[in-house]
This record gives structure tokens, C-alpha cells and sequence, in this order.
């Protein structure tokens, strides 16, 4: 079985500190990921550029790409403030190992703009280049389904369960129906990218098995991504994979092979040899 991770930073410098509980290391290479993903057993993962504290993460990422094709690809972005970046979703992909677009949308001022029409633009553009788009969704869900409806051709993906980033346990779920509710969207994902995060228990996180199962059972096999976001998770690379390969009863044979990369590739058009 291939395994792919959804979501992985690396970052050759830092201009502000790392957001969050994300290592407190001034640089991540490309090659020291590598090693921790060959050490858990991960064949290839999909970088997300953390431009929040390395602008340069973008060029740095493509430059990974390029020096390791069969090990990378890219959720890109640039920054939205400038109107001259518009142009720059034609041909997005034309870039080395480039796959789609992703913005968290974290900051106060960052999720005005999902609401002041400031980046009302991006949806349609999007859209018509068939890109895949990653967000955050979690911390706007309302907003999140209304462009979902409004693009029904946009492929969105949901950011790390689609859970209430600032709770943990029960606290992570409380929007779990309205969560589940977007699977009827066809257009919708979920990257299942930093769920040991959510729990305050030890491996193998048994208080949010059940949680995870309902967004599951919601998605299915093909819009439920695996993956880590491991510079800021509590346990190993390797019990990133094995919380899911083997301590979740309910994922398994061809389910799991889709839920551990397969679904992931085909989602975003990335043609990985499986």
C-alpha cells in the first residue's frame, strides 16, 4: 500500500516565528522531512508552503518538486492582497509538481476577506482552472458551504478534519453535524490531516475514534484524506500512520489504500504510480 501524506510544511528560513505549535526550528528541509517520512514508512507527501513565516516557502517548495518528483507535490499559494496576483491562477499548474491552492484563512483579518468581497474574485477563477482549493474550513464553515453551492464545479477540501481547531476532545466536535452535513456537497473534502492534535489522550487517541468514523462514513473512502501536518503533532511520524493503518477497526482493505493516498491523488489529479 502507497502511503501519501495530505499536508507536510518545509520551510528554508524563518522571517516570524512559527505559528502555533509548530516546531520552533528556523528551517525544515525538504531532506530532513524526507528522512522522518522514510522512517515512518510515508512514500510521498503533499507540501502546503507555510508563507506565514517564510514567503519564500513557495519557491523553496516548487524547488523540492523539481529535485524530488516522486516524493512531492504542492498546494501553493501567493499572497491575495495584491491585485497582480490575480493572473497568476492561469497556468498554475504549469509549475513543477504544482497540483492546486491552499490559504488557512487563520487570522481575524485574513477571514474578512471571505466575507467583505475582497476575494470574490478567486472562487470563479478558480474554478474555471480546475484547481483544487484548501482551506481552513472549519473556522467558517456557513461561509465555507455558501461558496461550495455558489462553485459547484470547485473542488474544495476541508483543512485538518474540518474540527474546531481551538478545541480538543469533545470540544474539537461540537460543529460535527453541520460538518458532516457538507458531504452532500459532491465538490467537498476532507484532509484528516493533524487528528492526533484533537486528542488529549495518549496513542492511539481512542476518545476521538468515533468522530473521525462519522466524518467518514460522511465522505467516504475518496473525500477522506490521511495525512499529518507532522512539524506540529504530539506523537511520532509513525504513529501518525499506524493511528490509522492499524488502530482504527472500521478502515480497512481497499477503504484504507484510498483513505492513505489513493483518494488524495485522484481528488487532486496528482498521477502518482500506485
Amino acid at each position: 500500500m502507497k502511503i501519501i501524506d495530505a499536508q507536510v510544511h518545509i520551510w528554508s528560513k524563518t522571517v516570524t516565528p512559527p505559528s502555533g505549535l509548530h516546531r520552533k526550528v528556523e528551517k525544515y528541509s525538504a531532506e530532513e522531512c524526507l528522512k522522518e517520512m522514510d522512517e515512518a514508512g510515508v512514500d510521498a507527501a503533499l507540501i502546503h508552503p507555510p508563507a506565514g513565516w517564510d514567503p519564500d516557502a513557495n519557491a523553496y517548495a516548487i524547488e523540492a518538486a523539481k529535485k524530488y518528483p516522486d516524493r512531492y507535490a504542492i498546494m501553493g499559494q501567493f499572497p491575495l492582497q495584491d491585485p497582480e496576483n490575480r493572473k497568476l491562477v492561469h497556468g498554475w499548474r504549469n509549475q513543477p509538481g504544482m497540483m492546486g491552492l491552499r490559504w488557512a484563512f487563520l487570522t481575524e483579518e485574513q477571514q474578512k476577506w471571505l466575507h467583505d468581497g475582497s476575494i470574490d474574485w478567486l472562487w470563479p477563477a478558480v474554478e474555471k482552472e480546475g484547481l483544487p482549493i484548501a482551506m481552513m474550513g472549519g473556522l467558517f464553515l456557513k461561509k465555507f458551504r455558501e461558496i461550495a453551492e455558489r462553485h459547484p464545479d470547485l473542488k474544495m477540501i476541508l483543512d485538518h478534519c474540518g474540527l474546531n481547531r481551538h478545541g480538543r476532545d469533545a470540544e474539537a466536535f461540537v460543529h460535527l453535524d453541520e460538518l458532516v452535513a457538507l458531504a452532500k456537497l459532491p465538490n467537498v473534502a476532507v484532509k484528516a490531516t493533524g487528528a492526533p492534535h484533537y486528542s488529549t489522550e495518549p496513542y492511539p487517541f481512542r476518545n476521538i475514534h468515533d468522530g473521525l468514523h462519522r466524518i467518514f462514513d460522511a465522505f467516504g473512502p475518496r473525500r477522506f484524506f490521511w495525512g499529518t501536518d507532522i512539524t506540529r503533532m504530539p506523537c511520532s511520524y509513525r504513529q501518525c500512520v499506524t493511528f490509522f493503518t492499524e488502530e482504527l477497526p472500521w478502515l480497512k482493505g481497499q477503504d484504507l489504500e484510498d483513505v492513505m493516498g489513493r483518494g488524495l491523488c485522484q481528488w487532486i489529479g496528482w498521477d502518482y504510480k500506485f
